[in-house]
């Protein structure tokens, strides 16, 4: 029977993904060398003493060592030896107050809310949620590693660790980086002990380990005493027979036995040598994974069971079973075969970004620069045809797809661009939905719901262009929301909707910042290759789904695709210019990326926010588009703030502003009229001769110069806004550059002449005119029959239509009519009449724990001292007490006792139940009691505190400190 009879299994890879950023510096955690800066042997490791003064010696500003005492606290730490640690919190427990603070800022979710002591820590740091999460940012090497620690034996030793990543032939890159990768391990507490006793947290192992459920994504299988366990001892003897090996008398040596003969590699070689060249294709199918195949029946066409290579593999233990028909590839036997290697292709080292073009950075920062004035010159277009009132917002929350295909025809892009300009404005806080409280004419508040500018974008018109520009970069790059996304399904079948409240996903700042940075780590006018650029995410950062292959159209994982996004809307920005990062983006990512970006010049009002999303709102009034987010309240760990951070920001922000300023174009005071009814703008305008311009003419083209039309309807739409034809006259003289055109100045003559002839107001609506026969020539026209006008006096028609409608009707049929006030006043239409009231703007959804600062780990490494050293020292057994039992006395000796502690100025233990009826234990120092309370140095909150008398459920001496 040929190889053909073993059927591999579908391989599903399985363990997590992890990435951290490349060039991270690794320390050693737990007490042993710092291995970045020591070569390992395998068998060395420093003590945990040297590791406590090393660490101690760079402690957090405002805390102390790993072995400092606290104050008061004589006689309260147990003696701290050299001893390998025997567990996590032991291990922890020999850190200093860096290591701690490291573990605690490269996993926020610890601090969530601070443990009471070191075995808390280490409790939680074992959960499967923490480590699940902890797995999965780490990069790709040192998930390899973590992979590595768990199919070896456990505890192992750094050489074996490094055998199984080199593999037998050593690899010098492996050899290099392996150092940093044990560190991060350690640093996240997912690594802990000697170089000579590593372990994986259980959890992680559990994680990783190989499983029929779970297959380890080296392609290992289980060792060969996990295979072997329910075999019976008779089979056991027979294998060990066929393999050449003297029998046993029980299983437990049978299994040590065949171990070892798979382990040395001299007797597998001479045993290998002996198999049938069929059999050695067998294993090369499942050597590198997956180690599970089935075996064809013995009734196979093929022939029988018993002459098969397969059969050959059994009888000597090379394939065992799993399964009635289903046999696994030892794990030992793999890596004989392998050479050692734990994986096929270690990947110590990151990919390398490669360039695709270069050009000189002057012209990367004109065609940035280029791309920023398009881009407030589109946010701009857009929200002034939304200003009077702009589509409604659907039931559920976001933009129509109708309207949504309208914006971008008006913007002359695509949809996926014109979702990115709707997502950028509203990031900024110059967009939102106006709740139903819109005073746009004609409707009251309270009905149809629609987007409109905030107050906010009136403020943002009157900044200078490069902070208008810096505003909106900011914006983004630390926005949450991902306009990518639009169109797409969600997990209920349903499309997502621009402006809706199912785009915001916690990782799209982080990817942004990671891409810009990998950029800026480019040389000057130097654009990326797009697919080095996704390799080099996928290696920091490994996903579970494969790398799509060349010449795909998109990757399947999110943030590979929020890059290819980041990448596109950078170029859109104006970040980036020819794919190559400017100047002025380099410069403003040098501030964290963390904080909400602030405005480098004056605050502005509050944004506005649509009302799906109003409950993610975080700011205050007052706030600017694009300034930090008010403090607020997340998981526990009151209010975060980085206030260093954000100043840092607004002066990056301002150095960015100050950079792009020049390149940007000056805006211009003139335009050139010309014969045709048209005006050409050469460049940008200034804004009140852009705003009056646009009222009294029609955009036509645009491009490198704006082209203006002029017509009736433009005309007219000037004088409703309350302009005269003088008016029109002596603006048009004095912002051209060429004499006004003789059939412009007809045109606005003819337009005003007939201007506000016709005078409507409310019946439901009414025409007055002085000239009858004018109104009898509307009546005779039978376009005017919709309307259901009729004659109430000979200069008056009343019409059953709305005012406005009547207005738009007599428009269309040819006439000039103005609208009129109760007071018979000509009503003045403004269009900018429409703003939302003033809301906060929509504040980034974190992709868990925030990054806690300097002062709050300061904070909680104090904390966590001060509760560990309270947790662990020596008390006396405590009277009518169990063990892990409060102690408990009555309140005549709770009083003595706690009164002759603080005439001698020792500790006690005391047990404590607060106004919520939580328990605790706490060593106190008591300073003074009276009035029923006691105040007490609380060595476990590290700090002075009163306690009531009748809250504490007894008392209990410290033991004696030993000799």
């Amino acid at each position: 029977m040929g190889t053909g009879e073993l059927d591999r299994e579908a391989h599903v890879p399985a363990g997590t993904s992890a990435g951290t950023p490349a060039g991270r510096p690794a320390r050693e955690a737990g007490g042993t060398a710092d291995a970045a800066e020591r070569p390992h042997d395998g068998a060395a490791a420093r003590t945990a003493a040297d590791a406590r003064g090393g660490e101690t010696a760079h402690s957090v500003p405002g805390t102390h060592g790993g072995t400092d005492a606290l104050p008061g606290t004589a006689g309260l730490a147990a003696d701290r030896t050299a001893a390998p640690p025997r567990t996590l919190a032991e291990a922890l427990r020999n850190r200093g107050d860096r290591g701690l603070a490291a573990l605690l800022r490269a996993r926020p979710d610890l601090l969530s809310p601070v443990p009471n002591d070191l075995t808390q820590l280490a409790t939680r740091a074992g959960t499967r949620a923490s480590v699940v999460r902890a797995l999965e940012r780490l990069d790709r090497f040192a998930q390899q590693t973590a992979q590595a620690l768990a199919v070896a034996a456990e505890p192992t030793s750094y050489g074996t660790l490094l055998a199984l990543l080199s593999g037998d032939d050593g690899d010098p890159a492996v050899e290099a980086a392996l150092p940093r990768a044990l560190g991060v391990l350690r640093e996240q507490a997912l690594v802990w002990g000697d170089d000579d006793r590593l372990r994986l947290v259980r959890t992680a192992r559990e994680l990783l380990a190989p499983s029929p459920q779970h297959p380890s994504p080296t392609g290992l299988g289980p060792t060969v005493a996990e295979a072997t366990s329910g075999m019976s001892p008779g089979r056991l003897q027979e294998i060990l027979a066929a393999a050449g090996l003297p029998t046993t008398h029980d299983p437990v040596s049978a299994v040590a036995s065949l171990t070892s003969l798979f382990t040395e590699r001299e007797r597998m070689t001479a045993l290998l040598d002996s198999a049938p060249a069929e059999a050695l294709a067998v294993l090369d199918r499942l050597v590198w994974g997956p180690p599970y195949g089935t075996v064809a029946p013995p009734g196979d066409s093929s022939g029988t069971a018993d002459s098969t290579p397969v059969r050959w593999l059994r009888d000597r233990g090379l394939l065992l079973p799993s399964s009635p028909r289903t046999v696994v590839l030892p794990r030992e036997v793999a890596l004989h075969l392998r050479g050692g290697r734990a994986h096929r292709e270690p990947e110590p080292i990151a990919p390398e970004v490669r360039v695709a073009a270069e050009h000189r950075p002057q012209i990367v920062d004109s065609t940035a620069a280029g791309q920023a004035y398009t881009a407030l010159a589109t946010v701009e277009e857009l929200l002034k045809s939304w200003q009077t009132g702009g589509p409604a917002v659907l039931r559920a929350g976001g933009l129509s797809v109708r309207d949504l295909r309208r914006t971008a025809a008006a913007l002359d892009v695509s949809e996926q661009i014109a979702s990115f300009w709707l997502e950028l404005a509203y990031a900024a806080g110059l967009l939102a939905s106006d709740g139903g409280e819109g005073t746009r004419a004609g409707t009251a508040a309270g009905e149809d719901e629609r987007f409109a500018p905030t107050p906010a974008y009136d403020e943002w018109l009157d900044l200078p262009a490069a902070s208008r520009w810096t505003a909106l970069a900011t914006a983004w790059l630390t926005a949450t929301r991902t306009p990518g996304l639009v169109g797409g399904q969600d997990a209920k079948g349903r499309t997502i909707a621009a402006l809706g409240p199912d785009l915001d996903r916690g990782a799209a700042p982080e990817v942004r910042h990671r891409v810009l940075t990998l950029l800026a780590e480019l040389p000057s006018g130097a654009a990326p290759d797009q697919d080095s650029v996704l390799a080099r995410l996928r290696w920091e950062r490994p996903v579970r789904t494969p790398a799509p292959s060349p010449g795909a159209p998109e990757p399947s994982d999110l943030r590979s695709r929020i890059a290819v996004w980041t990448l596109a809307e950078a170029e859109h920005l104006g970040l980036t210019g020819r794919g190559a990062l400017s100047t002025a983006a380099r410069t403003l990512l040098a501030a964290p990326a963390t904080a909400a970006p602030a405005l480098p010049t004056r605050a502005l009002p509050a944004t506005a926010l649509p009302p799906a999303t109003a409950d993610r709102a975080g700011g205050q009034p007052g706030t600017v588009p694009g300034t930090p987010a008010a403090p607020h309240e997340h998981a526990g760990n009151g209010p975060q703030t980085a206030p260093r951070g954000h100043a840092a920001l607004a002066a990056r922000a301002a150095l960015a502003a100050g950079m792009i300023a020049p390149l940007l174009p000056e805006p211009l005071d003139h335009v050139l009229l010309q014969a045709d009814l048209t005006a050409v703008a050469p460049g940008p305008l200034e804004r009140p001769l852009a705003d009056a311009l646009g009222v009294l003419a029609d955009v036509e083209s645009k491009g490198g110069a704006t082209v203006y039309r002029f017509t009736p309807a433009s005309v007219r739409r000037a004088l409703d806004a309350g302009q005269a034809a003088a008016d029109l006259h002596a603006f048009l003289a004095k912002h051209s550059r060429t004499p006004v055109p003789q059939p412009l100045s007809y045109l606005i003559d003819d337009v005003a002449r007939k201007h506000g002839h016709l005078r409507i107001g409310a019946a439901s609506a009414y025409v007055r005119c002085d000239d009858d026969a004018l109104l009898d020539e509307i009546m005779a026209d039978r376009r005017s029959q919709g309307l259901r006008m009729r004659r109430l006096a000979p200069t008056v028609l009343a019409a059953q239509a709305d005012p406005a409608t009547l207005l738009e009707g007599l428009r269309a049929m040819g006439y000039a009519p103005a609208a009129e006030s109760a007071e018979g006043d000509v009503l003045i239409i403004r269009a900018d009449a429409h703003r939302t009231p003033r809301r906060t703007p929509p504040v980034p959804v974190p992709d868990g724990p925030p990054a806690p600062d300097d002062t709050l780990l300061a904070a909680a490494v104090k904390a966590i001292r001060a509760g560990d050293l309270a947790a662990t020292a020596v008390r006396k057994p405590a009277p009518h007490t169990g063990a892990g039992e409060l102690p408990r006395t009555t309140p005549a000796e709770t009083l003595a006792t706690v009164q002759a502690a603080a005439l001698t100025g020792s500790a006690i233990w005391i047990g404590y139940v607060n106004a919520d009826g939580a328990a605790s234990q706490r060593v106190i120092a008591p300073v003074r009691v009276e009035g029923g309370f006691v105040t007490a140095y609380d060595h476990t909150a590290d700090e002075v505190r009163t306690y009531p008398l009748h809250r504490i459920t007894g008392v209990a001496e410290l033991a004696d400190e030993p000799a």
